[in-house]
């Protein structure tokens, strides 16, 4: 009888300190941190979606997505080795690199610019010579100031032919109150929508559309020690990553649930027609999501150079490297069903 009390209360502290298997397998998982470039917004919603549905921990990957208290930063983070991975774009990896910060794209979100010049319709400007004499509200970022001007003397103006103003990141706010007359910096993911959600119908002139070589707006960045160290990890959080995104591009309503999740504070409506409208820019003209070509580094690096923005000799081919994403046979398309009805075009 004593035995027999023994093994019960062995039993009984065994269950008691026993480490669930969840915990057990977390304990097991590699960590990775993911720095955001903004707030969860759908540029993100593949990310969020393959952490949902545990694509990472199938590669044994832990990863935490997170938005830094200053999004600016976060190729510095990357760089310095405090942060795995960061979400950031192919102009400001290029200006690190020519500030000595060691980081390295490893895959393209987006296969296109997203960024344009946005003006109430109602003004009638249709083309950059239409600027002329007009104020142009903007963010205070000078690659910006560059992408203005290319696209100026694209149209036969220049710079100096119009006013520009430090509005911040109120481009929305700026635009609709008549303190400017265009806002370049504008997403047509977002602002866009944003502006005829508060009834003002808007016109947006695409960067590439007037002289600026087309280039990745989002890249997913990591130090080049992680790269060197570390290939396996970046490869499986690359196939993990693919994995999301396209689940989110045959599952648009599973991907807002995930980013939803993460973010409850999303304008469900507006993320709805943002999504339908970025996922075709995920895999356009490419093979597979996260492609980079040398050509497009190539291209948009020389305008670069040319705007003063980087140094002439930095090297482009270190700036980025392709040899660690996984590749498939093929890209999901999205399906126009998947959305229910089609956005409003504002694009």
């Amino acid at each position: 009888m004593r035995r027999s009390l023994l093994v019960l209360i062995l039993l009984i502290l065994t269950t008691a300190f026993a480490v669930p298997p969840s915990a057990v397998r977390a304990q097991e998982l590699t960590k990775v941190t993911v720095a955001l470039d903004w707030y969860p917004n759908v540029d993100h919603a593949g990310l969020f979606l393959a952490k949902e549905r545990g694509y990472f921990a199938d590669e044994g990957l832990n990863v935490e997505l997170y938005t830094p208290a200053d999004p600016s930063v976060v190729l510095q983070t990357v760089g310095a080795g405090k942060d795995t991975f960061g979400i950031s774009y192919q102009t400001d990896l290029l200006l690190a690199r020519a500030q000595g910060v060691p980081v390295v794209s490893t895959a393209a979100l987006v296969q296109r610019p997203l960024m344009g010049l946005m003006s109430l319709r109602e003004k009638g400007i249709a083309r950059p010579r239409d600027l002329v004499g007009k104020t142009i509200g903007f963010p205070g970022i000078p690659s910006q100031e560059a992408f203005l001007a290319t696209m100026l003397e694209t149209d036969g103006a220049k710079l100096g032919d119009i006013e520009l103003v430090n509005v911040g990141f109120d481009l929305v706010p700026a635009l609709i109150s008549g303190r400017v007359d265009a806002v370049m910096g504008a997403f047509w993911t977002v602002e866009p929508l944003l502006a005829e959600q508060a009834g003002h119908p808007v016109n947006l002139m695409h960067v590439e559309d007037w002289g600026v070589p087309s280039y990745y707006e989002l890249i997913l960045a990591a130090s080049e020690k992680t790269m060197q160290s570390h290939p396996d990890v970046v490869e499986a959080f690359l196939r993990a990553m693919q994995r999301g995104y396209a689940a989110a591009i045959v599952e648009p309503a599973a991907a807002l649930d995930a980013l939803a999740l993460a973010s409850p504070e999303i304008d469900r409506a507006v993320e709805t027609k943002g999504l339908a409208l970025l996922t075709p820019a995920w895999t356009e003209n490419v093979p597979v999501f996260g492609t980079q070509t040398k050509q497009r580094w190539d291209a948009y690096a020389t305008w670069m150079k040319t705007r003063h923005l980087i140094p002439s000799d930095l090297d482009v081919d270190a700036a980025y490297q392709t040899a660690l994403l996984p590749q498939a046979r093929s890209s999901p398309v999205a399906s126009p069903s998947a959305y229910g009805d089609p956005p409003a075009s504002v694009v």
